[in-house]
């Protein structure tokens, strides 16, 4: 085996040896801080002598080495999130979260001060939920704010506890979340553009409302009452809807019907009126003529549903009138023949 001495070493370090290690040593630096690659989710801020000059996009780019040029590489097309009040532990298909009540006592304060609100009736309650958003300015991401994630979590909590504080508990717990929801990614859109920090939120979602755990039995026994009042009242509103279009139209047909005789009542009336009045001016005009065929009219709607009656002049001055049986007979032998 060969040892190396002074004077071999010497041998091998030679000008032209040094110098070609030199020349690669600046050259592997020249190419690892001129050379930077931007992946496909990504935009790349590049400063010279710290000042702001261009945005990249994807792929393999150049800037001027020894860290004249600077990049910093901005996540801008994947969706974050902050938690409020929990923790996920693992995401992916299958997601394990971490509640208040798992967290560790060093953590748990933390964690019970963001959560813990007063709503707008004087009540305590516990808010989970969290804020999804995106990157939209790799610009001003990279500028503007220095504790940047520290910004979106204080906002974030302000939004969420003015909302909480202008509401009842009972309406956060029900009817007004989505209204909630809507409101904070609003305000925390236009607190963030004031402040120039280049994220745009997409969504706040709440996830668990829930009163403390001392009365949280007496706001299930309440939410239990008001599931039971809205079973009801849909139940009555149903039976409503079924009997009172059917009452109605019952209604409308009793009042079609009355209208429809008052009708014809009137209308009766009028013409036993014209009648009257035309049979006066007969009357008027020649009362023998009038009486007499009133009288024969009057008779002839007394007798008009009778059959068999024989008619005999009160001034008749036969003993003992006859009758022709034989027409009577005739007439009632062709009415049984009809029956038959």
């Amino acid at each position: 085996m060969e040892h190396f001495t002074p004077q071999k070493v010497g041998k091998y370090l030679n000008p032209a040896v040094l110098t070609l290690a030199v020349l690669g040593i600046i050259l592997v630096i020249l190419l690892g801080t001129s050379i930077y690659i931007v992946d496909q989710t990504e935009e790349a801020v590049i400063t010279r002598f710290g000042r702001y000059i261009a945005t990249k996009g994807p792929g393999l780019h150049f800037k001027l080495p020894f860290g004249v040029d600077r990049n910093y590489t901005v996540n801008v097309k994947t969706v974050q999130t902050q938690e409020f009040g929990f923790r996920s532990v693992r995401s992916g298909q299958s997601q394990l979260y971490q509640n208040k009540a798992s967290f560790p006592v060093s953590q748990y304060a933390s964690q019970t001060s963001e959560s813990t609100m007063l709503t707008g009736d004087l009540n305590i309650i516990d808010v989970e939920w969290i804020i999804q958003y995106r990157i939209v300015d790799p610009r001003a991401w990279t500028f503007n704010v220095n504790e940047r994630i520290a910004t979106i979590r204080d906002v974030s909590r302000s939004a969420i506890n003015m909302l909480v504080g202008d509401r009842a508990i009972m309406d956060i717990m029900g009817p007004e979340r989505t209204a909630i929801e809507a409101a904070g990614a609003e305000f925390m859109n236009e607190t963030f553009r004031g402040y120039g920090l280049g994220i745009n939120v997409i969504a706040v979602k709440l996830q668990n409302i829930d009163p403390p755990a001392g009365v949280q039995q007496a706001f299930d026994d309440v939410n239990k009452a008001i599931q039971d009042m809205n079973r009801l009242i849909n139940e009555g509103q149903q039976v409503y809807n079924e009997e009172i279009p059917k009452t109605t139209g019952e209604a409308e047909k009793m009042i079609q019907i009355a209208k429809g005789y008052a009708t014809e009542r009137v209308n009766r009336a009028k013409g036993d009126v014209a009648r009257f009045n035309s049979v006066y001016d007969e009357y008027r005009r020649s009362p023998e003529v009038t009486r007499q065929r009133l009288y024969y009219e009057m008779v002839e709607e007394v007798f008009k549903g009778e059959e068999g009656t024989v008619i005999i002049d009160r001034n008749l001055k036969n003993f003992l009138p006859m009758m022709n049986l034989g027409i009577a007979a005739q007439g009632a032998a062709q009415r049984q023949g009809g029956v038959r």
